[in-house]
């Protein structure tokens, strides 16, 4: 078949070849998926479906064109920072993802760093901190130092101080970590950063909405936002269990001076004035329409109904891996990532994690395969209430396959890149 066909495709074939290719995807709105997609249900999807159907062909490139994106980019801004307890005098944007967020931030530092006439930047931050960060660092010229974590997989905060110096232009901590699933230190961290007037940026794309609701259904929830004096910016990924359509993070910075280093301002060509807030151009205001509606439509209400129901999975999920011999939890959970490794009964008697991984897919049941150490992750959400007890079935039926079989898998990329 020809990529552009010289004849234009019907509808109707189009709705069969779609039917077709997504044949094989993994069915995340039954709740079988515990990676990648996220879900509040029926209603909040019919939603999002509409309201990205009649914005899908609005530009956030330009908002005097579309002034109703501005507004929508505002309020969302302002009732992210509400839950983090952003100041008055804070800002931010509307970002594509949790990795442009990321990127975000990281430029806003190295800004900040040469204006201060550091020409070397580095950013210290934990071996658990996301691979977000890498990127970053090889598309902004700054140094990635790494930091071992401690046995619990928190990160280290003598560790980081240690490692600050004259080049450092940013340190990082997670709120939670995504590898585990735990929340570091982050006012011991922002203390040391503070102490040398470094920016210290936390990455809560994935506890952003969750933790501060956490905290309101009574979870003990340690100090991660930016009631932290030295937290200077976060990031999080509303897409995720903000529960909007794919396509939609917020950075937010405690002060605006920080967060003008982020955008980007040009006249050097012959089309007049040129400027963006983010990294991307021309982008759809349809993520950012739905975000919007997602989050007035739920409210707080909504999202605590919605985490509890994620924190009730969760904590089904972890009693039953703990039945399991032969499971091993690489921590506890502080939100509702769940890691664990198959070598719960010693080295000599280790099951291949991503052999019963693969096995769980061919069940219909999706895990992120990472490591080290060689483990799976699940990314537990509210579409799971109920559905534990057949996914501890299906881990249960994987296991004595893999045992019975002696199989290995090869593992399963978290993201990858194809040409």
């Amino acid at each position: 078949m020809p990529p552009l066909p010289r004849e234009g495709r019907s509808t109707a074939w189009i709705r069969d070849r779609l039917d077709a290719l997504a044949g094989g995807d993994v069915d995340w709105r039954s709740g079988r998926a515990l990676s990648l997609a996220y879900s509040a249900g029926p209603e909040v999807l019919a939603l999002t479906d509409e309201v990205l159907a009649r914005f899908q062909s609005t530009n956030a490139l330009n908002v005097a064109a579309f002034p109703s994106l501005r507004v929508m980019q505002a309020e969302i801004v302002e009732m992210s920072g509400e839950l983090l307890h952003l100041p008055e005098d804070g800002g931010g944007f509307v970002t594509s993802g949790g990795t442009e967020s990321i990127l975000c931030a990281v430029k806003a530092a190295r800004g900040l760093a040469r204006a201060r006439g550091n020409t070397s930047p580095e950013m210290v931050l934990p071996t658990s901190a996301h691979a977000a960060f890498e990127k970053a660092a090889a598309d902004y010229d700054v140094r990635s130092v790494r930091v071992p974590v401690r046995a619990d997989f928190r990160a280290d905060p003598e560790a980081m101080r240690a490692a600050l110096n004259d080049r450092t232009a940013l340190v990082v901590a997670s709120a939670p970590a995504y590898p585990q699933g735990v929340v570091d230190p982050i006012a011991e961290i922002a203390a040391a950063a503070a102490a040398r007037g470094l920016p210290m940026h936390v990455d809560a794309c994935m506890g952003g909405v969750t933790l501060p609701m956490l905290e309101r259904l009574g979870h003990a929830v340690p100090p991660f936002d930016f009631r932290v004096a030295g937290v200077t910016s976060m990031s999080v990924d509303l897409h995720k269990y903000g529960y909007t359509a794919k396509g939609t993070s917020v950075i937010l910075y405690r002060s605006r001076e920080l967060r003008r280093h982020q955008t980007f301002v040009t006249d050097n060509w012959l089309g007049g004035l040129y400027g963006s807030a983010a990294i991307l151009g021309t982008r759809s205001g349809g993520p950012i329409a739905a975000a919007w509606a997602v989050m007035q439509h739920l409210g707080i209400d909504g999202y605590l109904r919605l985490t509890e129901a994620a924190r009730r999975a969760t904590e089904e999920l972890v009693a039953g891996l703990r039945a399991l011999p032969e499971i091993r939890l690489l921590a506890e959970p502080d939100t509702t990532l769940v890691a664990f490794a198959c070598d719960g009964m010693g080295s000599d008697s280790a099951i291949d994690a991503f052999a019963v991984g693969d096995a769980l897919w061919r069940r219909g049941w999706v895990c992120d395969q990472q490591k080290p150490p060689p483990s799976l992750h699940c990314t537990v959400n509210a579409i799971h209430a109920g559905k534990i007890d057949a996914l501890l079935a299906a881990l249960r039926d994987s296991l004595d396959e893999v045992r019975s079989t002696k199989s290995e898998g090869p593992g399963r990329s978290y993201a990858i890149v194809e040409g």
